[in-house]
């Protein structure tokens, strides 16, 4: 130890226990009995002392707040919004057969739409050419030609035309 310390310094131990200055042995904090309880006197000392035993504080107990209707409109349409959803769903499964019919039915549709937008042309220039050449019985080879002159005066003004025939 050191010399010019006045005092020992030692663990408690069961064996060894802690000496007050008047050579009263330290209760360790576990060997409290329950209802007593360290206590600050008012010149500052420490001692232990009974207590009375301080009864919780009651929880304020607030009043039930009404539901807001915003959270019972959302409530009931959970339900049925997901409701339609699966009706949805059941229902294309159902019908997937048919939409896959109707999509093969319209791309034939649009082939055919094509397909006579090409032929109806080609056809025309192939029965004009018949004709122009004479190879139509009943007519005489030639095409009548007819030229248009439209002339109008001013953005407003009134067109007048001639038609010519050779």
């Amino acid at each position: 130890m050191y010399p010019d310390t006045p005092h020992t310094i030692t663990t408690p131990t069961p064996w060894n226990p802690p000496q007050t200055r008047a050579g009263q042995p330290v209760i360790l904090p576990a060997e409290i009995p329950p209802g007593v309880d360290w206590v600050t006197l008012p010149n500052g000392v420490r001692t232990l002392a009974y207590t009375q035993p301080t009864a919780p504080q009651p929880v304020p107990v607030t009043a039930p707040q009404p539901v807001p209707a915003w959270a019972k409109t959302t409530a009931l349409l959970a339900p049925t919004v997901g409701g339609g959803i699966a009706a949805g769903g059941i229902g294309l499964s159902y019908a997937a057969p048919g939409l896959i019919a109707m999509s093969h039915a319209l791309w034939s549709a649009a082939a055919l739409v094509v397909a006579a937008v090409i032929a109806v042309p080609v056809l025309l220039r192939t029965a004009r050419r018949a004709t122009s050449n004479g190879t139509d019985v009943g007519q005489g080879g030639g095409s009548t030609h007819i030229t248009q002159n439209i002339t109008a005066t001013g953005l407003f003004g009134r067109a007048n035309g001639t038609i010519h025939q050779r």
